[in-house]
């Protein structure tokens, strides 16, 4: 190799360690910082999520290293300019899944398939997520089936109802239908875990199961606003620092079908008096 060559090797090089050292790698999380802040990033950890903005053309918007959040910081979020270069990185909303406490009385592997109500419930209890469909107002499919995707919960990890609990502001689309026709359905997967995983189980393999919750969203009423939030953010705390301009409000779905498959053979429709008999545990 000449000496042309390895100067452009080292020149390469050297591009490619400066542009690593602008971040900071967590263990579930990562955010773009710049310069003297991200040695502090590698030495102090904060607790607090990163705030989230909101502009008008979506709901969220960029957030920024967490050191412009911490206490006593000299340049709050909303000080700075939209000149400022800030990370393209530095878009992915995150936090820090530390905190959220995986409950340990969930058992691993789920219960027997033949307990059709446990493993329902189980799937209820286990899932942070799932899918909820309903029918479109978009002008374009309006009337036709549209999935969006929700964080929930049916209870804290100590406390589960069988009843999912939801998060959700009028700014989505999905709320928008929910008020023209307030039945939805909630699909989870037993994929969203680890067990299919560990099996070898294809998502569409009977074995993984699959559970589908049908019924009307309601809002929660005063009388049940305590529980559903702790439903909520106990499960997911970062939902508490979201923008309060949202107009954020609780739902829940009163049940009406479960529907699921957890083995070969056809699927189960599991009476609703035997779902909220049975326990996740």
């Amino acid at each position: 190799m000449n000496v042309y060559s390895t100067m452009l090797l080292v020149t390469a090089l050297t591009a490619l360690f400066c542009v690593c050292e602008s971040y900071t790698i967590r263990s579930s999380v990562s955010w773009a910082v710049t310069g003297d802040a991200a040695e502090e990033e590698l030495d102090t950890h904060s607790d607090e999520a990163p705030a989230v903005l909101v502009d008008n053309i979506g709901i969220w918007k960029q957030s920024y290293p967490s050191s412009v959040y911490r206490e006593g910081a000299e340049k709050k979020p909303e000080q700075i300019s939209k000149g400022e270069d800030v990370s393209s990185a530095s878009r992915v909303f995150s936090y820090r899944m530390e905190e959220v406490k995986v409950p340990s009385s969930i058992p691993t592997p789920p219960p027997p398939h033949e307990e059709t109500a446990r493993v329902a419930r189980y799937m209820a209890h286990q899932g942070d997520w799932g899918l909820l469909s309903t029918l479109s107002t978009l002008e374009q499919i309006r009337g036709l089936p549209f999935g969006n995707i929700f964080s929930v919960s049916d209870g804290p990890a100590d406390n589960s109802t069988g009843v999912p609990y939801f998060y959700v502001t009028p700014m989505d689309n999905t709320v928008t239908d929910l008020r023209s026709f307030p039945f939805a359905s909630l699909t989870f997967s037993e994929a969203e875990g680890d067990f299919c995983r560990k099996q070898v189980y294809d998502p569409e393999d009977p074995r993984c199961a699959r559970l589908t919750l049908t019924g009307k969203m309601v809002e929660v009423g005063p009388e049940e606003l305590d529980f559903a939030k702790e439903a909520m953010f106990s499960r997911h705390p970062v939902m508490k620092k979201w923008p309060p301009g949202h107009q954020w409000f609780f739902m829940k779905m009163v049940l009406q079908q479960v529907w699921l498959q957890d083995w070969f053979g056809g699927v189960s429709v599991v009476p609703l008096e035997e779902y909220f008999k049975a326990t996740p545990f």
